[in-house]
């Protein structure tokens, strides 16, 4: 019997909650095949004395998107002092703020895509000169996008003649980016602690690899492991999300999302708690480097900290 009690977060209250949910059960289900004591609890307002009745080793953090992923929960913990996983406050807040990651990257010469900050305040008055703006800072087409959501939600690849009919179906957000599109291959970069797991390529049959791609198997998304890269190219592109990685300030495991196009690599943004599901990506990286799924979840769990 292992001693070990792991307490797993799942659900919560962000737009992406059913692949939290998926990716909580996944965990549990590999830790009782190895016998660990564990248990799934929502994020609520009973978190703080589920953590204290169950007395957990690990809080293993398996939320996704807002107030899971932001450095919201990661601060409630803290304040718990229990030991959990993935990144701390900082970083995580850092990651999930598109705008205050970009910076960062630009700051120290990763590329980016370009973009402009939005906010809905000056709507009525600036939509005429936004579209204005947009053809010369950016070029259309361009893709608008929450600040603080992840797995592609509420994204959007937009003309100059759906723009504003897309702009639309994000008033319910204070301020968005809005960013030049980079075409290209889709490659994504596993890092694990201080080292490169692995990259994989995706080759979506949507119009690029949004909410349903990611997660919906008839989606049919293709899956490219090893990656059709150089060693030279495929160095770089796990340097780069290495370098990421380390200036947000991660810890655990890390998923940085890349175009390559015209031979450069534009850094999309890095996700600080990817996801466990069966079509997830970093346990098929981790799989293709002979880890088997209870290793990299044991190996979160042994990483864990109180203070992240």
């Amino acid at each position: 019997m292992n001693n070990k009690r792991i307490l797993i977060i799942g659900g919560g209250f962000s737009k992406e909650r059913a692949i939290s949910l998926i990716t909580a059960k996944s965990v549990l289900n590999a830790l009782k095949k190895k016998k660990y004591k564990s248990i799934i609890c929502e994020p609520d307002g009973n978190l703080l004395q589920n953590i204290k009745n169950f007395k957990p080793n690990v809080v293993f953090n398996a939320l996704h998107g807002r107030y899971g992923e932001d450095g919201y929960i990661q601060a409630i913990l803290e304040s718990a002092k229990v030991k959990y996983t993935h990144s701390g406050v900082i970083a995580s807040s850092l990651a999930m703020d598109k705008e205050a990651s970009k910076e960062i990257f630009i700051k120290n010469k990763i590329i980016t895509p370009k973009y402009i900050k939005f906010k809905f305040n000056n709507y009525k008055k600036i939509k005429k000169n936004l579209v204005l703006e947009i053809k010369k800072k950016l070029k259309f087409p361009v893709v608008i996008k929450p600040i603080n959501e992840g797995s592609s939600v509420d994204v959007y690849i937009c003309s100059e003649e759906n723009f504003i009919k897309n702009l639309k179906k994000l008033f319910q957000y204070e301020k968005i980016l809005i960013e030049e599109f980079i075409g290209g291959r889709e490659i994504q970069v596993a890092i694990m602690g201080k080292k490169k797991l692995g990259a994989i390529e995706l080759i979506p049959k949507r119009k690029f690899y949004d909410y349903e791609a990611k997660y919906n198997s008839k989606a049919k998304t293709k899956h490219i492991i090893p990656v059709k890269l150089t060693k030279n190219d495929l160095k770089k592109i796990e340097n780069i999300a290495l370098k990421a990685h380390n200036l947000i300030g991660c810890k655990g495991i890390t998923r940085s999302d890349f175009k390559f196009y015209k031979g450069k690599f534009y850094l999309l943004e890095i996700n600080t708690q990817p996801g466990m599901t069966n079509l997830s990506l970093v346990p098929e990286i981790a799989a293709y480097k002979g880890m088997s799924f209870i290793s990299l979840i044991e190996w979160i769990i042994k990483d864990a900290s109180i203070n992240r």
